[in-house]
């Protein structure tokens, strides 16, 4: 069951990124993108690392693809206004492309995959509870002073970008 449920989710992750490049339209192009980030999701489900796959449709499907939207409508790209790309930068493309290829093919012949050791395997590795608790527990101080970075940098940001009273903008 598990293993079909795979195949289907690499079926559906590699269909729809190939869906993403080859699209015409960018808004099209950019709701495949937001498919294949579901279906990575799932591939991290399965893979019991549920943090992962919670974080990955928080930050990359919501945030992220949000605002690609935002920028693609901001543009309005129009058929009259596309610039057309020379033949030579299409053949680069596909030199760059055949060589990513390449060195794709020759690492994954050159790998070598270890089996699973079920004694020592812990179920629970992925879990939130797993992760809250080595955050918690074994680096407590590193956590806390990043919660400090972020909550200094994001005074600063709004510092500066407040306006001060009589302030004209010069945009």
């Amino acid at each position: 069951m598990a293993q079909n449920l795979f195949y289907f989710l690499t079926f559906l992750t590699l269909l729809s990124a190939v869906m993403v490049v080859f699209s015409k339209n960018p808004i099209h192009s950019v709701l495949y993108l937001i498919l294949t980030f579901f279906t990575i999701s799932g591939h991290y489900v399965l893979l019991n690392a549920q943090f992962l796959a919670a974080v990955n449709i928080i930050v990359y499907a919501g945030a992220i693809m949000v605002l690609f939207l935002f920028v693609i409508m901001f543009l309005n790209l129009k058929k009259e206004s596309e610039v057309h790309k020379p033949n030579l930068a299409k053949v680069a493309a596909v030199i760059a492309g055949g060589v990513l290829l390449v060195i794709f093919v020759a690492v994954f012949r050159k790998a070598t995959f270890l089996p699973v050791d079920e004694t020592n395997f812990n179920s629970q590795i992925g879990m939130v509870k797993t992760l809250g608790q080595i955050l918690y527990k074994d680096f407590l101080v590193p956590f806390e002073l990043v919660s400090v970075l972020f909550l200094s940098a994001m005074v600063g940001a709004v510092m500066l970008g407040k306006k001060e009273e009589g302030e004209r903008n010069t945009f």
